[in-house]
């Protein structure tokens, strides 16, 4: 926690906080504003002496987007594009775009800076008015903070940096506003009071660490803070002032990035033209993944049990993994199978990707001292360093371990041209575990880069290295990881997946929780370990958590010290029913699910998204943290009890049951009570969505566009399009529908605009109480 206040009135203990009180030179340039502020009222010119000053610079880089930027000893050039247009008063500096203005009140000692929207109002605003305060850098908001430092000149100049050093922002929050995202965050999913570090650490899923911290939170006021800051950033979320957010760096200056909506779909549409967009993954990803798990054997005859008994049981494996443990001991990474368990590993690998399976294999970027890569890497400076030149090592998860250095673009090449062997034998994805764990102290990269500011982004380095050399060795529409860490940007190499949670019911919730929370952050595709990691998890948790992985981005069946496989978790047999059963509905998903994926690629919008991200004007939504929408049609409330009892929230409308055919009546919260083989699982009023074939759907890749179901909640008027994904193409569409009706038991209609739909094709039609049905074969337009 970074609180430097003690109240209203005082500061903390051996702190001094110079505050931006004044504006003395204010300037307005072709497309940006800019303002000297004094830390103290200048009376006469003797006060101009000895006075620390803050700089404020504000511009409009891109279209409902504001970069604010302060600094104290150093600057920070801001970005001057043409549109936002500048003036100048005697009490203001005002920069204003279409729909965005930052007003600086240059009167004396009253520096603050108004931030206004034009156009549509916020979604959860109770006012008509369509200019509103989004919010306001007010009185003591922008301040150079010190702690430990002895300001005295003989000292200062002997020491100028002794102690901390921070640039602080502390934004307004109006009434009943919400803060929500920061990355993966497995706390209370409303961020408001609490204090939160973003600064990676393997700290598990059930404590205030994460693996994925992302400086950028959404308002429920219709806009998006993003911190441009790679290291550590500290933000009280109405924890030290309970009318603000507090943001702080250690550093002296700070840039933020305030994007207007004023929708959170559009906020993260724009925050992702800032930090990247989301790869499309393969569509063959989107199937089951299966591991030994963490410490159990993988040798081919226990793998082959286990492919062969899911086969047995109809429920399709799309991926094997393999964990650690593919390496010797004491020897990872040395990208090297271990000959006591994998004699031939080529012809083994072989012979699973003869039978259809994908192949994933773990890595991290560390090399341990037995690894016959660690001299190699020492002799030609592919670690990075300790301030004497010496290899910096520790041995806490390797003995003796050292770290890549991705600063350096050969120990760049070295890295991925281990990482190539593999691909040749066969290896498909790499989970890329760690790179939470990255030094600070006595630290020295190649590039010269801050070892503080180098600990997030290493995260970043890492996974785009990876990430690249499959795109390189697979093609670009083949490539991705399953990647633990992550920071701002890192969303560009998905697939990311929710670390190390305990096999517990209140671990799945927080799953959920951190998950919506990264997705908020522009991380479109997201999977998580089914069952929990740490613990093995009892029959009931493992099916109630398997509906919830099946209906997720990904899906992953892994786990530490004990085998996943269905029959070993529950010998009654009915776990085997509950995967069979999930899998082929996923599957058969799969044209709904691919299409809102290649959506999710183009826009930024996560798959799994809260319910607030499609009814942001329903005040209800912005509370819910159980359950998600799975694309714009879907609501999905996973079943967090044994017993099968759940309450969940639907919107306004009538809501379709996919599994169970019942209508749900909303705005309401619905207790219901499911068994294993039942989730809630909704379709959205007036939505359409593909289903495919169930005689096809054996596994995530099938065409698409062959003998589909069109079902329809024609429970209110509907007029939409649909796209049928070509699932050999990456991206391209195979068809192209158009559904209308007039609601209820009216007529709909599904025409055929481009493309085809193969083979003998249905329309469900769910509304006026009953399910109404029409086959058709080779048709361009149906109607029920």
């Amino acid at each position: 926690m970074v609180k430097f206040t003690r109240g209203m009135w005082t500061w903390a203990e051996d702190t001094v906080i110079n505050w931006a009180i004044e504006a003395v030179k204010s300037e307005a340039k072709t497309s940006s504003i800019r303002a000297v502020v004094t830390t103290r009222h200048i009376y006469h010119r003797g006060d101009t002496l000895n006075t620390p000053s803050i700089t404020f610079e504000c511009s409009s880089p891109l279209p409902d987007t504001l970069l604010l930027t302060g600094y104290h000893w150093k600057g920070q050039t801001s970005s001057n594009l043409d549109g936002p247009v500048t003036w100048k008063t005697d009490t203001t500096l005002t920069l204003s775009t279409t729909t965005l203005s930052a007003v600086i009140d240059t009167t004396p000692s009253n520096f603050s800076v108004d931030i206004r929207s034009y156009g549509v109002p916020a979604p959860t605003s109770i006012s008509s008015t369509p200019s509103q305060r989004l919010t306001r850098l007010g009185w003591r908001s922008v301040g150079y903070v010190k702690q430990g430092a002895n300001d005295h000149p003989n000292k200062a100049m002997v020491d100028p940096d002794a102690g901390k050093r921070w640039m602080t922002f502390q934004f307004d929050l109006a009434v009943g506003e919400k803060v929500y995202g920061l990355g993966e965050r497995f706390g209370p999913f409303v961020k408001n009071g609490q204090s939160i570090e973003t600064w990676n650490e393997d700290g598990g899923t059930s404590s205030e660490y994460t693996y994925k911290n992302v400086p950028f939170y959404m308002s429920s006021r219709g806009y998006g803070i993003f911190v441009s800051s790679p290291g550590a950033v500290s933000f009280e979320v109405q924890s030290e002032r309970t009318t603000r957010v507090n943001i702080a760096v250690p550093f002296e200056s700070l840039s933020v990035y305030l994007i207007h909506g004023p929708s959170p779909a559009q906020i993260i549409e724009r925050y992702t033209l800032l930090t990247g967009r989301p790869a499309l993954p393969p569509a063959w990803s989107f199937g089951l993944w299966l591991t030994t798990s963490f410490t159990t054997n993988y040798d081919e005859k226990t793998v082959n049990s286990f492919l062969e008994g899911m086969q047995e049981r109809d429920i399709p494996v799309a991926v094997f993994h393999y964990d650690c443990f593919w390496m010797k001991n004491f020897e990872w990474c040395n990208f090297e199978f271990d000959p006591d368990f994998f004699p031939d590993a080529a012809r083994q690998l072989k012979r699973l990707k003869d039978k259809g399976y994908k192949i994933c294999v773990w890595i991290n970027p560390y090399i341990a001292q037995e690894s016959k890569l660690f001299a190699e890497g020492a002799e030609h400076g592919y670690f990075i360093k300790k301030q004497d030149g010496s290899v910096w090592q520790w041995d806490w998860w390797q003995a003796g371990m050292a770290l890549v250095d991705f600063t350096n673009p050969a120990a760049w090449s070295w890295y991925q041209s281990h990482l190539s062997r593999l691909v040749s034998l066969g290896v498909d994805v790499f989970k890329t575990d760690f790179g939470e764990r990255i030094p600070t102290g006595n630290t020295v990269y190649h590039d010269g880069s801050s070892a503080e500011k180098m600990h997030n982004f290493y995260s970043f380095l890492y996974n785009k290295c990876t990430f690249e050399l499959l795109e390189k060795e697979l093609g670009k529409n083949e490539a991705l990881v399953f990647a633990r860490s992550a920071t701002a940007g890192g969303q560009r190499f998905p697939v990311h997946w929710g670390g190390d949670p305990m096999s517990t019911f209140e671990a799945m919730a927080e799953t959920l929780r951190g998950g919506m929370s990264l997705g908020l952050c522009g991380f479109g595709y997201w999977a998580h370990d089914i069952g929990g990691f740490e613990g093995t998890p009892d029959p009931a948790l493992y099916k109630r958590w398997f509906a919830f992985g099946a209906l997720s981005s990904h899906s992953r069946l892994h786990g530490s010290g004990s085998f996943r496989v269905p029959w070993v978790i529950d010998p009654s047999g009915e776990a085997d029913v509950v995967l069979r059963t999930f899998v082929h509905l996923k599957h058969r998903l799969m044209p709904y699910i691919y299409a809102a994926a290649v959506r999710t690629h183009s826009t930024g919008v996560p798959l799994m998204r809260p319910l607030f991200v499609e009814f942001p004007s329903d005040p209800a939504a912005w509370n819910v943290d159980t359950q998600y929408m799975l694309g714009p049609a879907l609501l999905v409330a996973p079943v967090f009890s044994a017993e099968g009892d759940v309450q969940f929230y639907v919107p306004e409308g009538k809501w379709y049951g996919v599994i169970d055919g019942k209508v749900r009546k909303g705005p309401a919260y619905v207790v219901e009570k499911h068994g294993f083989k039942s989730i809630p699982l909704l379709l959205r009023p007036g939505a359409a969505i593909v289903m495919g074939n169930e005689r096809i759907a054996r596994r995530a890749v099938y065409d698409y566009a062959d003998g589909v179901t069109v079902l329809v909640n024609s429970s209110t008027s509907i007029d939409t399009e649909i796209v049928l994904p070509d699932s050999g193409k990456a991206g391209e569409a195979a068809a192209t529908l158009r559904v209308t009706g007039r609601g209820d038991a009216g007529k709909v209609r599904v025409e055929v605009l481009s493309g085809a739909v193969k083979g003998e094709w249905r329309m469900r039609v769910a509304g006026g109480g009953k399910l109404r049905e029409v086959s058709a074969e080779g048709k361009e337009v149906v109607e029920v």
